[in-house]
């Protein structure tokens, strides 16, 4: 048996925030591959089905954000599970919007879902983290990721999501690899409003021309020499001249 946790906050307020990308992939997996309806357990929205020969549950915890690890921890405990049957989907904020990485283990990255499960389950669980971007700069984040989705996002969120749940299975089965490769594929190479590095940052300005090599310097004006003199006369026979 897997869990698949989508993280999110509950509530109508939450619906189309991008912190709860989450549960809008987890929507997309229950609703492409026709898994029970939503139902209560765990302290969470749960839903049951079969993916790639395997029993699934996919969760949406309902404790908010914060608290995520309590649900997926009950629901670990309750069917006798490890860390390594739990893979969980979140928003990811140095990833550029619609770019899809897959780790297991490692920090929480200031994600304070990630935190709450690193605390409940342990570390060593398969985290899908879903590009939304940075706003550029740290006092913006809190209002970029507690905001809706703008209208131009869903020329790549939409593709995104139906393609999560299209090859959900992969995830069931391991194939991490070909599970990134598919969510490459399926977001238009020209959906993003603005161009963004891998990191989800804004592309800095560049400066233009290459300002790093040194110019060159201007060009001198030729010295005048003594055309009479003693100096005239050594020149002359330096040089073989006059």
């Amino acid at each position: 048996m897997l869990i698949i946790a989508g993280l999110g906050n509950p509530g109508a307020k939450y619906v189309n925030y991008r912190h709860n990308v989450g549960f809008m992939a987890a929507d997309a997996i229950v609703r492409r591959h026709s898994f029970s309806s939503w139902s209560r357990k765990f302290q969470a929205e749960i839903a049951t089905g079969t993916l790639a020969g395997e029993r699934v549950l996919v969760m949406k915890p309902q404790t908010f954000m914060n608290n995520s690890g309590q649900a997926v921890g009950e629901a670990m405990r309750f069917h006798k599970l490890t860390p390594a049957d739990i893979v969980v989907l979140y928003d990811e904020l140095d990833l550029a919007p619609g770019k899809v990485r897959i780790k297991t283990g490692g920090g929480a990255g200031g994600h304070n879902g990630i935190r709450s499960i690193d605390a409940h389950c342990g570390k060593d669980y398969r985290r899908v983290r879903i590009g939304i971007g940075h706003p550029g700069v740290k006092e913006m984040v809190t209002n970029h990721v507690l905001g809706d989705f703008a209208k131009a996002d869903h020329g790549w969120l939409d593709p995104l999501l139906d393609a999560i749940g299209e090859h959900a299975g992969l995830l069931v089965e391991g194939n991490d690899n070909g599970f990134m490769n598919k969510m490459s594929l399926a977001v238009p190479k020209d959906s993003k409003a603005t161009a963004n590095d891998d990191d989800g940052r804004p592309s800095a300005a560049r400066p233009k021309g290459p300002s790093h090599i040194r110019q060159a310097r201007p060009k001198q004006p030729a010295a005048n020499l003594p055309e009479s003199g003693p100096m005239a006369a050594m020149l002359k026979r330096l040089f073989g001249k006059g």
